[in-house]
């Protein structure tokens, strides 16, 4: 593609002029791949009305032609399509965005896109790189756009009543976290020999990386890759430190250690197949998080407290460890009520002006714990953070 080209693609919204009613949500899908499929399901799904998915742009071209003959069934009407996002943030007819694109982008395209006015959902991680999420987290205080992180257990109703409980003391003084996440799979690895070059938009899904020629492996299995995902802290521990920030009401970690490395699964990937960190916070809390791909031992979540434990597993807290005079007495079991859809909650508060349950604050404080776990693991060293500076060292 020619420099002339690209900068036509970039800077021309006239190629998306579309009158629409003015009460109409008109959507940008962003990254259309497997999770935003989902995410078109779950508004598929939607008890909000009078929205449509407009726009939508993936740098793989069957699957932006795929998830178009999808949204033209689901809303009526055919989607514009690209394969470079700036042409939907330059659309003066896109109320907002949906941003599902691999992770080693979000951040960028959070700033950019609240810089364009638009309203945005927002995958996890909030972002892989620090100064990339900074630069986001502070361009949307500056905006005044409704943003909402994929982090989706802030939508499920256990969790908000555990949050709830656990604020209110009913297990005392939370002194330490114990999270483990195992499988016995390869994860993320999936078969890319069927992938084309001519089908594929490289340059922008580089994102300016600098990845080099066209490699499908990279493309098909970007999680296993540096700097296209930071590994687990990224793809997985966000969704459960985040749990940490919000019941616990601190949103930076002060230090963190980690160690791992690819233990099992020698096939050419750059992040761990075994992981291990732990996680010092200043209200005097330690969380390890564990996650391997070697073996299938199961989960774990518990939390201990002085006047007990809470299993966040299995949703119970329990009057075991404490001999306190004042701790829990018997089991006490949380009720799987259900609340609206993060996607659903999004939804609203784009059009009340609310803030979401997730807001940028909770994805930029994931975003950190993650920044920093990668960093120690990369490092060898102990990691803290600064939280006047929002920075780490």
């Amino acid at each position: 593609m020619s420099a002339s080209r690209r900068g036509f693609l970039f800077t021309t919204p006239a190629l998306f002029a579309q009158t629409a009613p003015s009460n109409r949500l008109r959507i940008g899908l962003i990254g259309a791949g497997g999770r935003g499929r989902y995410l078109m399901g779950e508004l598929a799904k939607s008890q909000e009305k009078d929205f449509a998915i407009t726009a939508i742009c993936d740098v793989h071209r069957p699957t932006l032609q795929a998830a178009a003959a999808a949204a033209e069934k689901q809303y009526g009407a055919p989607p514009k399509t690209t394969t470079r996002y700036q042409e939907i943030l330059a659309d003066r007819d896109i109320d907002a965005v949906i941003l599902a694109a691999p992770d080693h982008t979000h951040a960028r395209m959070l700033k950019e896109s609240v810089e364009a006015g638009k309203d945005v959902y927002c995958e996890k991680p909030m972002g892989t790189d620090l100064a990339e999420a900074r630069a986001a987290f502070l361009a949307v205080k500056r905006s005044k756009q409704i943003v909402q992180i994929g982090t989706q257990r802030r939508s499920e109703g256990p969790y908000v009543e555990a949050a709830r409980l656990l604020r209110e003391g009913i297990i005392g003084k939370v002194t330490r976290v114990d999270m483990q996440v195992h499988f016995q799979e390869p994860r993320w690895r999936r078969d890319f020999h069927m992938i084309k070059p001519e089908e594929i938009d490289w340059q922008a899904f580089d994102f300016g990386r600098n990845l080099g020629p066209f490699d499908a492996r990279k493309w098909r299995e970007w999680q296993l890759f540096e700097p296209l995902s930071n590994g687990i802290p990224g793809l997985w521990m966000s969704h459960l430190i985040d749990l940490a920030h919000w019941f616990l009401d601190d949103p930076y970690p002060r230090s963190v250690v980690a160690s791992g490395g690819v233990y099992l699964w020698k096939d050419g990937r750059q992040t761990s197949d075994v992981f291990h960190a732990l996680l010092d916070y200043p209200k005097d809390f330690l969380v390890s998080f564990a996650m391997s791909l070697t073996n299938a031992a199961g989960n774990r979540n518990l939390w201990f407290g002085s006047k007990g434990i809470f299993d966040g597993d299995r949703l119970v807290f329990l009057p075991e460890g404490s001999r306190d005079p004042d701790r829990l007495t018997e089991p006490r079991k949380i009720e799987r009520t259900r609340l609206e859809s993060h996607t659903d909650n999004w939804l609203r508060c784009v059009r009340s002006r609310e803030t979401p349950r997730a807001d940028v604050q909770a994805g930029f404080s994931h975003a950190v714990a993650g920044c920093m776990a990668a960093e120690a693991l990369k490092s060898g060293r102990r990691v803290s953070f600064d939280p006047g500076k929002l920075e780490i060292s």
